[in-house]
C-alpha cells in the first residue's frame, strides 16, 4: 500500500524553525520529523511513499536526493569521481514528492495524488510521531467495511473531540472541546478506500472539516483506537519533547537494521 504524507503547510507556530524549511523537516534525535514518520512506516512493511509537498517542497527533495552523502561513511575517487558507501546498505525506500501547492487546503493535497493511487492507501500528517500498530490499523480497515479509518487516541485536553459509537467503533460526531478524560481525538493515521476521491469535491477543500465530518455523518468513518504514543509536533515544546522521547524511547524504526 502507498502511504500518503501531508507536508505542505507552512508551519507557522514554529516560524523560529520553518523560515528555511517545511516543519517536517524540522529535526528531532538527530533526523527530520518525516524520516521518523517513514521509518515507522517501514517497520510495517509500508515503503513506497508520496510526500505532499508545497511550502519549501525542493527542501525535501534535496534531503533525500542527498541522503546517502550526507547519512553514511565514504569513499571518494576524485579522479573519477566514482563514491562508495562504506556503511550500511541503502534504505530500500520508494519516495515520491509532489509540488501539491503552498496554499492547498489538506483535501486538495490529497486529490493532487489520485493520479498515482490505484488501491487502498495509508495517509498521515507530516508533523506527528506515533508508535500505532500500522499492520493492525490495515487489517481493522480492511474488516470494517468503510470508506475510511482513522486512529483515535487520547491525548491532552487542548484537542477537539470524536464522539464514537462504541459497539462498531464509527465515528458519529467531531466536537470542538473535548467531552472529558475519556474524549477521543482525530490522531493523523488514515487507511483510505481510493473510492475517497469521490467525496473530495470542491475547489479547494479541507479534509478535517469539509471530508470527515460528512464521513462521520454517512457512518462511513471508522475509528481504530490507539493507547499507546502519540506526539504532535505543532510548538516548541512539542518538538522539545519529541527529540526528548525519540532519544529516550526504545522504539522499532530506532533500532539498528540488521
Amino acid at each position: 500500500m502507498k502511504v500518503l504524507i501531508l507536508a505542505g503547510g507552512y508551519g507557522t507556530r514554529l516560524a523560529e524553525e520553518t523560515m528555511s524549511k517545511p516543519k517536517p523537516m524540522i529535526e528531532v534525535a538527530s533526523k527530520p520529523i518525516l524520516w521518523h514518520i517513514m521509518a515507522h512506516y517501514a517497520t510495517h512493511g509500508f515503503k513506497d511513499f508520496i510526500v505532499l509537498g508545497g511550502y519549501k517542497r525542493e527542501y525535501i527533495n534535496n534531503y533525500f536526493l542527498n541522503y546517502s552523502l550526507m547519512n553514511n561513511e565514504i569513499t571518494i575517487e576524485l579522479k573519477t569521481g566514482k563514491i562508495t558507501s562504506l556503511s550500511q546498505e541503502p534504505l530500500d525506500w520508494k519516495i515520491t514528492v509532489l509540488d501539491t501547492g503552498r496554499d492547498a487546503n489538506t483535501g486538495s493535497r490529497i486529490r493532487n495524488a489520485i493520479k498515482l493511487i490505484d488501491d487502498d492507501f495509508l495517509l498521515t500528517y507530516g508533523d506527528g510521531i506515533s508508535d500505532v500498530n500500522l499492520t493492525e490499523l490495515v487489517q481493522f480497515h480492511k474488516s470494517s467495511g468503510k470508506l475510511a479509518t482513522l486512529t483515535a487516541v487520547q491525548p491532552p485536553a487542548r484537542f477537539g473531540a470524536l464522539r464514537l459509537e462504541e459497539a462498531s467503533s464509527t465515528v458519529l460526531s467531531f466536537h470542538e472541546k473535548p467531552l472529558g478524560e475519556e474524549s477521543w481525538v482525530n490522531g493523523g493515521f488514515f487507511v483510505l478506500s481510493k473510492d475517497i476521491f469521490s467525496q473530495i469535491e470542491g475547489e479547494n477543500p479541507n479534509f478535517e472539516s469539509d471530508i470527515l465530518p460528512t464521513l462521520a455523518l454517512q457512518k462511513n468513518l471508522a475509528a481504530f483506537k490507539h493507547y499507546g504514543y502519540w506526539q504532535p509536533a505543532d510548538t516548541l515544546r512539542d518538538i522539545k519533547k519529541l527529540d526528548s522521547d525519540l532519544t529516550q524511547m526504545d522504539f522499532k524504526w530506532l533500532q539498528p537494521r540488521k
